[in-house]
């Protein structure tokens, strides 16, 4: 894999947060902003790794045997065996088990961070926010097809949120937004309370 686009700037970088994607980076940013911290000034970069598949080259570039700078990261419950072997090659730690990841920064969404918000925000609430952003109607015509009928209501959200290019990224945001802190996702809240 070429990181030759996700280089971190030289100047004060000691952490650096690796997330699935950009819709994972989006949400990180978006929540550290909501609870007034600025990542950039506390020397964390966080960092899009373009799918949990690429983890181990990340963590060999900025860990132990690369840049030796203090790791953390999220990732989806699918992801995690693969990540923790990862965690492990870079030299983190021996025989890790899933409860082993927490206490090294590493922290692991239910199914995905999706699935983590719309469990927090509600479903009424997603529907809202996504009124709100003018794609109601959208969401409706995507509920009325006939692969999606008869699903939960939080798997139409999630379909719908990855249906088009950027809807992710947007939609964490936005949800992010809509957040009530005191139900922030336990994976987001222990990425931030770690760093």
């Amino acid at each position: 894999m070429d990181l030759a686009g996700t280089a971190i700037p030289d100047t004060g970088v000691t952490t650096v947060v690796l997330v699935e994607g950009e819709s994972d980076r989006t949400v990180v940013a978006t929540l550290a902003a909501r609870l007034g911290r600025d990542l950039a000034a506390e020397g964390a970069a966080v960092l899009a790794m373009g799918g949990a598949g690429n983890a181990r080259a990340f963590l060999e570039r900025y860990g132990p045997h690369g840049q030796d700078l203090r790791l953390a990261g999220m990732c989806d419950a699918r992801e995690e065996p693969d990540v923790r072997r990862d965690i492990e090659r870079a030299g983190l730690g021996t025989s890790l088990v899933p409860d082993d990841l927490a206490p090294l920064g590493f922290f692991v969404c239910h199914a995905d961070l999706e699935d983590e918000l719309i469990r927090a925000v509600g479903t009424a609430g997603v529907e809202d926010v996504v009124a709100a952003a003018g794609e109601l109607r959208a969401l409706r015509t995507l509920q009325k097809q006939p692969a999606q009928q008869g699903r939960p209501v939080d798997a139409q959200l999630r379909r719908f949120m990855g249906s088009r290019g950027g809807r992710k990224a947007l939609y964490g945001r936005l949800l992010v937004e809509a957040l009530d802190l005191t139900r922030t996702p336990r994976p987001l809240a222990g990425l931030l309370a770690w760093l």
